[in-house]
């Protein structure tokens, strides 16, 4: 069987995904793109696909069986309200959405309509993130970590848009790495103190720091930015027997005993997306499990605006909804 996709939002990111679809992904097709600008005819005739001005239509389109969102995030709801009601499996780029609340609406929507919600937390498919959580055994029990995710100031005018955005890098650069840290450690964020700054925004914040503690009494930093001109995604983790370090980015891994280091190598540098839509595609067929579970991305929006509202008031704030125990993926 091949599943019938369509696309809402084909810009920088949305086209990765229909690319994709067209040329990486056999258990797909791409049958309806949604873009408002004129550049949506053209990326329609790329791919042999029909364009619909408004995405309502596309969800309407009887043509296509399942969604997949890459929009601002404030779009969401609205997006995941109508593809829930019409009964159409729905991979919603992250953020889930731009609060708590509004992520939480979303996945008691699909959970009561009984249909298939899933998160496009993508940096849970990179090689160097797969590799620590199987690894991470290696080194014992485990006290502290460090991560972070530091980029180059974003280039997407809507990123410095609050209705669009809803916030800076807490909520589209952090969400990343909380995830990654759920997945890999398979524990919970209990509560956190955060700190951040404007460097080059006026309103949103392009720097993130945050003190975590996690269950197990685990502690840890996170920091993330968009304010210097160069790239990494590090974590590394201590542990009774040993430490285990990597960067997705430069895909990099090494596990430390005493001053011994052996640098190990993870799978070969792969394109997140694919395996996402890979694991997505035998998720809807009925052979595999969902990837990312909307519960999953609801997790990360929790701790990430629990950071926000730590650093606006300055004290610890804890995670809502830690408790509830929610899935982080499949083992692999």
């Amino acid at each position: 069987m091949t599943i019938q996709v369509g696309i809402i939002g084909t810009g920088r990111h949305g086209s990765r995904y229909a690319r994709h679809i067209v040329q990486d992904v056999a258990g797909l097709h791409l049958a309806a793109i949604s873009r408002r600008s004129a550049e949506g005819e053209d990326q329609a005739a790329e791919w042999n696909c029909v364009r619909h001005a408004d995405w309502r239509d596309l969800v309407a389109d009887p043509e296509v069986e399942a969604v997949v969102a890459v929009v601002p995030p404030a779009l969401n709801p609205d997006i995941a309200r109508l593809c829930a009601a019409a009964g159409k499996p729905l991979l919603i780029e992250k953020p889930l959405a731009v609060s708590s609340a509004a992520a939480a609406e979303i996945v008691a929507l699909f959970r009561e309509a009984g249909v298939p919600l899933t998160c496009g937390q993508t940096l849970r498919f990179n090689p160097v993130v797969r590799a620590l959580r199987r690894q991470l055994a290696e080194i014992g029990t485990l006290f502290s970590f460090s991560a972070n995710q530091r980029l180059e100031p974003s280039s997407l005018a809507w990123h410095s848009i609050p209705s669009l955005a809803g916030a800076g890098v807490s909520i589209h650069t952090a969400v990343h790495v909380f995830d990654a840290l759920r997945f890999i450690t398979g524990l919970e964020v209990r509560r956190v103190m955060a700190v951040f700054r404007r460097q080059h925004q006026e309103i949103l914040e392009d720097l993130l720091a945050v003190l975590v503690e996690m269950e197990q009494n685990v502690v840890g930093t996170v920091d993330c930015s968009k304010v210097g001109c160069a790239r990494s995604g590090r974590f590394e983790f201590v542990g009774y027997q040993g430490q285990l370090h990597g960067d997705q980015v430069h895909h990099t891994l090494e596990l430390i005993r005493g001053t011994e280091v052996t640098r190990l190598r993870p799978e070969g540098p792969t394109e997140t997306i694919i395996t996402l839509l890979h694991e997505w595609c035998a998720f809807l067929s009925g052979n595999g499990v969902n990837p990312v579970p909307g519960e999953d991305g609801l997790a990360a929006v929790r701790i990430c605006e629990a950071s926000l509202d730590s650093a606006r008031k300055d004290k610890w704030v804890e995670i809502a909804g830690a408790e509830e125990g929610t899935e982080k993926g499949s083992a692999d």
